[in-house]
């Protein structure tokens, strides 16, 4: 990605789910271009080993939260912004899934758990992030999403609920934040060759059959979608929002 500039520098960034994935390579790019970075997870443990791979430094921020509880989130915001004076870019990231045969034959606790971790934890963090946001009438969230929020697919149905209604959310608050010059966008990948997606693609069988319906011949990889998350994020994309943007290397149109 170089020779292209999102103008980051300085930039205050929260990225949740920053410990692994996603989460920690578009960590990676936004201290790259020069932002300050927090980042967030449930594990100290895993926090921990990403400061280390990001090489650590005064620009990046590790805090423990799990952003389905109300006062995990208040710390998190409110430790960003004293330690780095603001805000201007979150990164709802944080997703999760339990494989499940049916949402029919689902138990509460899984549905439960299934959209705090996609939904209920994005509506916390947003509701956060536009509060100080709205202060200084500028900002830019950016939601990851999944083609599973589009498409039904088998053991994926509560996720792609949650999915769907993170969709939504990103259409909401981008109407409801343009008076204050703050853009809200999604981007919604496929299947992505990360360990939350493990269980699909590293099964042959499996692999080959989630390919046979990209017309791209492959699953994405994280470079495929950071790109597209820095760009949402920057000033390029003043004039975008409430958008979905699906990269899944054409999944989407058959």
């Amino acid at each position: 990605m170089s020779g292209i500039s999102y103008d980051l520098k300085e930039k205050v960034v929260v990225v949740t789910g920053g410990s692994r994935g996603i989460g920690l390579e578009l960590a990676r790019h936004f201290l790259a271009a020069g932002a300050r970075v927090v980042i967030c997870g449930r594990k100290e443990a895993n926090l921990a080993a990403a400061v280390e791979t990001l090489g650590g430094g005064e620009r990046l921020l590790a805090i423990p939260a799990h952003v389905a509880r109300e006062g995990d989130v208040e710390n998190l915001f409110d430790t960003a912004v004293h330690r780095f004076g603001g805000l201007d870019i979150l990164i709802n990231n944080v997703g999760m899934n339990l494989l499940t045969a049916s949402v029919t034959d689902s138990d509460l606790a899984v549905w439960n758990k299934i959209i705090e971790g996609n939904l209920t934890g994005a509506f916390l963090c947003s509701r956060k992030a536009a509060r100080i946001l709205r202060e200084k009438k500028r900002g830019k969230i950016v939601n990851i999403s999944s083609l599973a929020g589009t498409k039904a697919s088998p053991g994926m149905g509560i996720y792609g609920i949650a999915k769907a209604g993170l969709e939504m959310l990103t259409k909401v608050l981008a109407c409801e934040l343009a008076p204050f010059n703050i853009q809200v966008n999604a981007i919604a990948p496929g299947v992505v060759r990360t360990d939350f997606s493990k269980p699909f693609w590293s099964t042959p069988a499996i692999h080959d059959q989630i390919v046979k319906a990209v017309p791209a011949g492959r699953i994405a990889e994280i470079a495929d979608l950071v790109p597209i998350v820095l760009l949402l994020a920057s000033g390029h994309a003043d004039y975008i929002t409430g958008q979905t943007l699906l990269v899944d290397g054409g999944a989407s149109v058959i």
